[in-house]
């Protein structure tokens, strides 16, 4: 039994830096095992196929995530009043968290987001709001609180356009701090990306919706 729990968490962590790093598509089962020193069989075993593989590896940062920003949407929703800067920082500090449960946990974790996004994992985004349906609506209730005037089209657009520059500064936030070390001699932190993302996320969600024409 405990040779099969130690094939188990080897599979589950060369599947996570590999999934993070190349992407759900570019990876296949026969490159994890390897990397794991295991087998094709011991994949079928433990996590049935590689579907259930990709949502297992999510789920690891999704169980430490989900409830802490819940908690923070929760305590929000009790204000009397909040803008949408509020909003986005409800994440701050379940990203930061992620940080402490592996090396670099957060940028691993936008990685994946953003993986499901990109290769098309429809079987994922099913998984996500499906299992996570109640801290989705806590946020876009918060989202709608804080700006009223967004019709669900526009609303739709603007946060899978939020999610894009998240997903972007957070899995580029290596190269990010490196350009701006080097231009500015201040070496930022993930809290600090996190800290000068919000205004300028919160600043799109509540930009005007009408364009002017020229």
């Amino acid at each position: 039994m405990a040779e099969q729990g130690a094939t188990k968490n080897r599979i589950l962590d060369a599947a996570e830096l590999l999934f993070a790093e190349h992407g759900f598509k570019e990876t296949s089962l026969r490159t994890i095992t390897t990397a794991a020193s295991a087998n094709l069989a011991s994949v079928n075993y433990h996590y049935g196929d590689k579907k259930g593989l990709i949502r297992a590896v999510l789920s690891r940062y999704l169980e430490l995530f989900i409830p802490a920003f819940k908690m923070e949407l929760v305590a929000l929703h009790q204000r009397d009043e909040f803008d949408m800067n509020d909003v986005f920082l409800c994440t701050k500090r379940p990203l930061l968290r992620l940080n402490s449960f592996k090396n670099n946990g957060t940028t691993i974790f936008m990685s994946l987001i953003s993986h499901g996004y990109t290769d098309v994992q429809g079987h994922l985004r099913w998984f996500i709001t499906t299992h996570y349906d109640d801290v989705i609506q806590l946020f876009i209730g918060a989202v709608r609180r804080a700006y009223p005037c967004l019709d669900p089209e526009t609303l739709f657009w603007r946060l899978h356009f939020t999610l894009g520059a998240s997903v972007f500064t957070m899995t580029s936030s290596t190269a990010l701090c490196d350009i701006a070390d080097s231009n500015f001699s201040n070496r930022a932190q993930t809290e600090d990306l996190i800290n000068r993302l919000v205004p300028y996320l919160a600043a799109g969600v509540t930009a005007p919706i009408e364009l002017r024409r020229v």
